[in-house]
């Protein structure tokens, strides 16, 4: 059976990865000052920071409305038997309310709420493009993800809060302040919505490395033996860091590094990074 996986641009996922498994990528919109731009295709997280930096309004995000899902959706619905879309969590974005809506013209199209970002929303597109390869059915790939999601550990640290306390995306970060006594506070994704877990001090390098043991201090063994380190930019010592420990921790066999896109810029700033797995 033919089956079609496809996603929103807020995945994060390797490019090479997203050819390999011929995912297909439906950009959000970035809004920056009064002009709308496609992320990964017409605005990058570069462009962001540095219209903020130069005084800019923070930047912010609107998901495809069901329209513009319901055109890409009539264009592949012709070409497989079924197609999915992995989006968003609904707690973060429109996109799912969207899709289920444009969805609903479709009999062969199928829509799944990752309950996360970035990603950890891309571990649960690759867990339907594997299933997708091995011919499980459109049916049973949704209701595996469904468990899936519960599986998915992901958190980052920012570097910095302003970000995210004016976007307003996790209430709790705004109680923290703006770079109150420099903390780094680690944000966990679970359940489909975000909370602040421990805060952490000290220069990015030494909080990366600290955080990164604490993420995997998790019993058991991680689906595929993957991770992703992910960071819309970053230093790279705080990078080495997290690499470091992860490789030092036999059971990480495949370390993918991957850019975050406008999503995580927009919300996240600079220097936020990632570290993300699906635990068996």
């Amino acid at each position: 059976m033919s089956i079609k996986i496809v996603t929103d641009s807020t995945c994060d996922l390797p490019r090479e990865l997203i050819h390999a498994h011929h995912i297909s990528v439906i950009p959000l919109h970035i809004n920056k000052g009064e002009d709308s731009f496609l992320d990964g295709l017409e605005i990058t997280p570069e462009d962001i920071f540095s219209y903020v930096e130069k005084g800019g309004d923070i930047c912010t995000t609107a998901a495809p409305n069901p329209m513009e899902l319901s055109e890409y959706f009539e264009e592949l619905s012709l070409q497989y038997e079924a197609v999915i879309m992995i989006t968003i969590g609904s707690g973060f974005s429109s996109c799912y309310q969207n899709a289920v809506i444009a969805a609903s013209e479709f009999s062969n199209v199928y829509i799944v709420d990752s309950k996360n970002l970035s990603s950890g929303q891309g571990i649960i597109v690759m867990e339907a493009a594997k299933m997708a390869e091995q011919g499980v059915s459109p049916e049973k790939i949704c209701m595996r993800l469904e468990s899936a999601a519960s599986r998915v550990n992901a958190s980052f640290i920012l570097d910095r809060l302003d970000y995210m306390r004016k976007g307003g995306r996790c209430s709790s970060v705004a109680a923290l302040g703006a770079n109150l006594m420099h903390l780094k506070p680690c944000i966990e994704v679970s359940g489909g919505i975000m909370r602040v877990g421990k805060k952490y001090r000290g220069s990015l390098e030494k909080v990366m490395y600290q955080y990164t043991k604490d993420r995997i201090s998790v019993p058991g063994n991680i689906s595929d033996g993957r991770v992703y380190i992910v960071y819309p930019s970053a230093k790279r010592e705080a990078v080495d860091a997290a690499r470091q420990v992860l490789t030092e921790d036999k059971r990480f066999t495949d370390i993918q590094e991957t850019f975050a896109g406008c999503t995580v810029a927009c919300h996240c700033g600079p220097n936020t990074i990632g570290v993300m797995f699906l635990e068996d």
